[in-house]
């Protein structure tokens, strides 16, 4: 069964779940917690998005209620059956199951795909490779916009991606992490603004800025000091510099990641993109020190790498701490 929250024998399958995620990744022949989540939000989506504004509302919130609570009883009920078995294959399913809340390999992945086109001026390719992890239209697009595309994925998906569900595992295990990942695939799903989802996905996109409200400044705190071992970094002013432009964005937390990394890599994200057409203006974040280029999405995986690994560094000097005063 799950460890005590924010012990450190929960550190430890912590850790375990990270070096598993980084080893395979999410294997396309691993069936993955997310798409059975997936599926039920689409189904009771496409049968309660209906009614007056306040009727979606209430039963969006349900939704939201419901799933995220059964993925964790789920997720407990499913540890505590197999401790009763044996403990050693809840160990083993835990670790899985933390693995699968993180993605840290496949970020990493998707970004290098982006990149490994550019490099070799196959436009085209990056093109599709963006569109494979951005909702965006990618097809006219040049390097700049492409690097600024995959720059914004890494930083964005730094918090929802990893750091978020680390936090939230330290705190409950594989149990919390996943009905964190379930808030997280709610409001990817319907956390939309639009006449569609504007009332049914609103529980689920609040639940969701709340989720990652301490995640994501603490992510930006750990890549600014991640970054002081990356030669290069623009770490002077980077800080002050996001705690300024961060408030801009239009999601509460998204802007911390992005304007940390942009302010640190000495570039600019943000700006002008196109959804079927249609195009959206977001704040822009950072300065244009430098022009937009391949490098800086080779740059920005360090940064992810670098984020991560401080923020369970910051976590286990925490946990530390607090078992000293125990």
């Amino acid at each position: 069964m799950t460890a005590e929250p924010f012990s450190l024998a929960l550190l430890a399958l912590v850790a375990m779940a990270i070096l598993l995620d980084l080893m395979i990744g999410d294997p396309r022949w691993l069936p993955h917690p997310v798409v059975g989540m997936g599926r039920v939000i689409a189904r009771l989506e496409r049968a309660w998005n209906r009614g007056s504004p306040r009727a979606r509302q209430c039963k969006g919130a349900i939704m939201t209620l419901l799933v995220v609570m059964g993925v964790y009883l789920l997720a407990w009920g499913l540890l505590a059956g197999l401790a009763w078995l044996h403990p050693l294959l809840a160990l083993a399913a835990e670790i899985g199951l933390l693995a699968s809340a993180l993605a840290i390999k496949g970020l990493q992945d998707a970004a290098r795909d982006v990149a490994r086109p550019l490099v070799a001026g196959d436009l085209a390719g990056a093109r599709r490779a963006l569109g494979m992890i951005v909702g965006r239209d990618t097809a006219t697009l040049d390097e700049s916009e492409i690097t600024r595309g995959a720059v914004e994925t890494v930083a964005e998906n730094s918090v929802d991606g990893v750091t978020a569900p680390l936090f939230w595992a330290l705190l409950g295990g594989a149990p919390l992490a996943l009905a964190y990942k379930a808030v997280n695939t709610l409001d990817s799903m319907v956390g939309y603004r639009n006449e569609r989802y504007s009332d049914f996905g609103w529980a689920s996109a609040r639940l969701d800025d709340t989720a990652n409200w301490v995640p994501a400044r603490l992510t930006a705190l750990a890549m600014w000091l991640a970054a002081f071992t990356i030669p290069g970094a623009r770490t002077r002013g980077a800080l002050a510099s996001t705690w300024r432009e961060a408030p801009r964005h239009a999601s509460p937390n998204s802007g911390w990641p992005e304007a940390m990394m942009a302010n640190l890599m000495g570039v600019q994200v943000g700006g002008t993109n196109h959804y079927a057409g249609v195009a959206s203006h977001r704040a822009t974040l950072g300065r244009p020190l430098a022009a937009l280029e391949v490098r800086h999405i080779v740059l920005s995986i360090r940064h992810l790498h670098g984020t991560w690994l401080l923020f369970v560094l910051l976590m286990a000097l925490m946990i530390v701490v607090k078992e000293g005063l125990a």
